[in-house]
């Protein structure tokens, strides 16, 4: 673990903020740093910012211990799920596509947090959450060529009835400029960015990164009081 370069004052406060897509172990530090409380690191072979195990175990290592590390896996076998976990030493799970409950309860079974996804066009539904037992969900649009929010906005607002029953992730489109207004329309317990920070696939850009963070920090609408990271 490098604490090194956290560099954390003694106010520091993690915001409930999952940052997403991580590629390089220098950048989550600094994501980690600035306050985040999760990075993701997405093995989905067909994403640019998919990371071999090994890769993804020297950012394992880089991050303190209280940082949750979530997977992101898409359609993929229990198999590999459980041992990518455990090579790489995961906090979580977040399952993209359309695996069945059953996985997810199984995934639990095994002590893991399990964020499963949901979608507001196409399977599953924001409805079918109530099928899967996960730890938490996370909302999106669904539209886009790869399984993620492919940075497009669209109507937060719409997962709201979702946020007021189950513990909620609102990604999707989401910056520095509009997370504020999409926290205000759907009242998530935790907001997730990937290319919203970023200037290129897979790097962040930690000056976008801070604005993120700092946006979320100063959010003074509702918020639900369910901690989903550690």
């Amino acid at each position: 673990m490098n604490t090194d370069n956290l560099h954390m004052s003694p106010d520091f406060k993690r915001q409930p903020i999952k940052i997403c897509g991580l590629t390089r172990p220098d950048e989550a530090i600094q994501c980690e740093a600035a306050g985040a409380s999760a990075i993701g690191l997405v093995f989905y072979p067909p994403s640019p910012r998919c990371v071999p195990v090994e890769q993804a175990l020297t950012i394992r290592a880089a991050l303190s211990a209280d940082t949750t590390v979530v997977g992101v896996f898409v359609n993929e076998s229990i198999e590999v799920i459980l041992s990518t976990v455990r090579q790489c030493n995961l906090n979580a799970v977040q399952l993209h596509g359309q695996e069945p409950p059953e996985m997810v309860d199984r995934l639990k079974g095994e002590g893991i947090l399990v964020i499963k996804s949901v979608f507001l066009d196409h399977e599953p539904f924001f409805r079918d959450a109530v099928q899967y037992p996960a730890s938490a969900f996370l909302a999106e649009c669904g539209r886009g060529r790869l399984p993620g929010g492919n940075a497009l906005a669209w109507k937060w607002e719409t997962a709201r009835a979702l946020s007021q029953s189950v513990p909620l992730i609102l990604a999707g489109g989401l910056n520095p400029e509009n997370v504020r207004l999409a926290m205000r329309d759907a009242a998530p317990d935790a907001v997730d960015v990937s290319s919203g920070v970023e200037f290129c696939p897979g790097r962040k850009d930690i000056s976008k990164v801070r604005l993120f963070i700092q946006a979320v920090a100063g959010h003074d609408g509702h918020q639900h009081n369910r901690r989903i990271f550690l």
